[in-house]
């Protein structure tokens, strides 16, 4: 009989949470796991899903803002749900629905909890009351659990010393499937048309993320404005992505003068093609390109540095992921928060541009047996 897993998620719209449960949830045994999603926000994930013959159902309450009327009817329906579909796998991202999903998920007797900590959010630049709080529902969360993932190295040092739920931690470190990205030549005449024609001669740099405070894309954009000041219109940068940023940040290019060399991109659905069935459509075109800049504020282990990689791209990317990635070729290393140290990585690179070379890290393969492990 097959085993019945349920993936919650607060958010189905795209970013490194929402690929890891579509890979998962497209990948896992299909004769012995019966899947469904659960999530609060509709957006990119669901659609995918359904797309990939993954049955999705939404509880809207679960995608609010924390508040304290919405998080109980929030739990109520996901206890609901839990008695209604009697899961024999719970398997939690986010935190704010791995904190209401794991105590509703105990109270519901299911057999098997699972939570993938995509970094702990008390690691964010906040006070040190918050800090405290989200570190105690972080631990609670871990508490309920049978078992929690992590996908760095630092996360899995931080929750083996939390008190009394140590032993359950698992290091399983990302990896990608096969992405089939498009050739340079196939990336560069999708986008390089109209508006982005000047990037056709410029030394072209790419950042893939959702626009949120921890992904530090204002220091990316210092960067350009360095590098404008250096050398006028010899590099261009791509941000692709959207978030609650994005407003914000093209008015600060604008105003201070980095508007014609920064390119706000949303390949969401794909540019002048209709929506594929793929899980990670802008890291196809990445190849485009010819520098990758990382300029994250706090992370775990961030898919696009994989994904990067495997385009064979170059890689300036601030230290937090330093003790993650430092096996990854070809990457350069400077402090957060610095557009200026972010410019003088790339003005280094950019004298002598490395051969490309598409290379891989970790195994998928790894990443479905050791989750399946857990489930069983």
């Amino acid at each position: 009989m097959k085993k019945k897993v349920l993936y919650l998620i607060t958010k189905a719209t795209w970013g490194g949470a929402q690929k890891y449960v579509y890979d998962l949830a497209t990948n896992v045994p299909k004769e012995e796991f019966e899947i469904i999603v659960v999530y609060g926000t509709h957006g990119k994930l669901a659609d995918d899903l359904s797309s990939a013959g993954i049955e999705v159902r939404q509880l809207p309450s679960l995608g609010r803002d924390i508040a304290v009327i919405s998080d109980l009817k929030s739990f109520f329906e996901l206890w609901k749900c839990l008695r209604e579909l009697r899961p024999d796998v719970v398997h939690l991202n986010s935190s704010k629905a791995a904190a209401l999903g794991a105590l509703a998920a105990r109270i519901a007797r299911v057999p098997k909890i699972i939570f993938t900590a995509h970094g702990w959010p008390f690691k964010e630049s906040r006070n040190i009351f918050v800090r405290i709080v989200i570190y105690k529902i972080s631990w609670f969360t871990t508490l309920l659990s049978t078992a929690t993932v992590v996908v760095s190295k630092t996360d899995e040092t931080i929750g083996r010393r939390m008190w009394f739920v140590g032993k359950k931690i698992n290091y399983v470190p990302l990896a990608l499937k096969s992405l089939g990205m498009y050739t340079r030549e196939q990336a560069e005449k999708i986008l390089f048309i109209g508006s982005s024609a000047s990037f056709q001669d410029a030394i072209r740099l790419v950042t893939i993320a959702e626009l949120t405070p921890n992904k530090g894309s204002k220091n990316g954009i210092d960067m350009m404005l360095e590098l404008e000041k250096r050398a006028p219109g010899k590099y261009r940068y791509a941000i692709i992505g959207d978030g609650e940023e994005r407003s914000s940040l093209a008015t600060y290019a604008q105003s201070h003068g980095a508007g014609p060399s920064v390119w706000f991109v949303n390949i969401n659905p794909p540019i002048n093609r209709p929506l594929a069935d793929l899980s990670s459509e802008a890291a196809r075109f990445l190849p485009a390109f010819d520098i990758f800049i990382l300029p994250s504020i706090k992370e775990g282990m961030p898919y696009v540095l994989l994904e990067a990689t495997a385009a064979g791209l170059p890689i300036v990317a601030t230290d937090v992921v330093k003790a993650e990635a430092s096996n990854i070729p070809n990457i350069h290393f400077v402090p957060s928060r610095d557009g200026g140290a972010l410019a003088d990585a790339v003005e280094k690179l950019a004298k002598n541009l490395p051969a490309r070379k598409p290379s891989t890290v970790g195994s998928f393969e790894n990443i479905i047996k050791k989750t399946i492990g857990l489930y069983c």
